[in-house]
């Protein structure tokens, strides 16, 4: 019988990806009135609609009057699944409250769809972390045995099905613009700087103009995101060193975005696919933490312990 190995998804690379999920969902609902969430869209009517399956949506399950409330008890479970706490348990109301305010809300935009999507997925993935905390380092449970390990693909499975959705996202992202003329001809950014409703803000129009207004400069901001964004959609199709070049400037490229157009809850849907694509599953980021310096007899256990682990999988 052969034996095969797959590496355990749960390490604090997903949990910083389900907190930046999180936390983009309550900065839109922490920092929105319900009367500029929940309002009447012309040709429309009024959200939320509750129609088919969206009538399952929290605000749809009270009335109108009661939807401050349930914003803040919406706000209150993202602050849970933020913190990183039993995310076995606290994965599926995270990914209902991002459904609801997706559904829910009068003016959503691409950010809501993609962290609806990919708290989905990452439902598949928590309810087989056993940590308290998904910021804690990997530990194994030889007990469970062969139950592990079946958790274990199906999460390493949701991971894969979010990397190729990213990457869906990024290739339709660029081709969907080679037909304007303003993008094939490098001159889109100029005008989306200079827009009313999604252009830059007034304290930065000026420096933004100066490289906008130059041909070589304009024709750089416009072309260098296609670059990226095509490079992004293949990057399933690169070996590792190449990903970990891609991050930072993905990464920057939304933090750009969100300063210019001020979509900050796109930007945190972005980062989080960002990091589901483009590092290793099992990843663990070795986020800063106070500890002492260690001794060189503890060098190898450290470097045992940053390894991804495997679990046995018997075929």
């Amino acid at each position: 019988m052969r034996r095969r190995t797959i590496i355990l998804p749960w390490a604090a690379g997903y949990g910083l990806a389900r907190t930046l999920l999180a936390l983009g969902t309550l900065g839109t609902l922490a920092f929105s009135d319900s009367a500029t969430l929940f309002r009447e869209v012309a040709t429309v009517g009024q959200y939320p609609l509750c129609r088919g399956v969206t009538g399952a949506g929290a605000f749809c399950l009270v009335s109108p009057d009661h939807f401050e409330a349930v914003r803040w008890a919406c706000c209150l479970i993202l602050v849970v699944a933020a913190s990183g706490w039993r995310p076995r348990f606290t994965a599926i109301p995270h990914a209902y409250v991002a459904f609801s305010v997706f559904t829910g809300i009068s003016i959503p935009d691409g950010g809501d769809q993609v962290t609806w999507i990919l708290t989905l997925l990452l439902v598949l993935v928590a309810v087989g972390d056993p940590r308290r905390w998904h910021w804690q380092p990997q530990q194994p449970q030889v007990s469970e045995g062969s139950r592990r390990g079946t958790w274990a693909l199906i999460g390493v499975s949701a991971i894969t099905l979010a990397r190729i959705q990213m990457s869906v996202i990024y290739f339709q992202s660029c081709v969907a613009k080679l037909p304007h003329a303003e993008w094939a001809d490098g001159s889109a950014l100029y005008y989306w700087i200079n827009n009313y409703a999604f252009g830059a803000p007034g304290w930065l129009r000026p420096a933004l103009n100066m490289v906008a207004e130059n041909p070589v400069g304009v024709a750089a901001l416009t072309w260098g995101p296609l670059v990226l964004e095509i490079a992004l959609a293949a990057a399933l199709l690169m070996p590792q060193k190449v990903r970990w070049a891609l991050l930072p400037a993905g990464m920057l490229f939304h933090l750009g975005i969100a300063v210019v157009m001020g979509l900050w809850s796109f930007a945190f849907a972005m980062w989080a696919g960002l990091l589901l694509l483009l590092t290793p599953y099992g990843h663990d980021p070795r986020l800063p933490r106070i500890r002492r310096k260690p001794t060189p007899q503890a060098e190898p256990e450290r470097a045992a312990a940053e390894e991804p682990l495997e679990e046995p999988v018997h075929a």
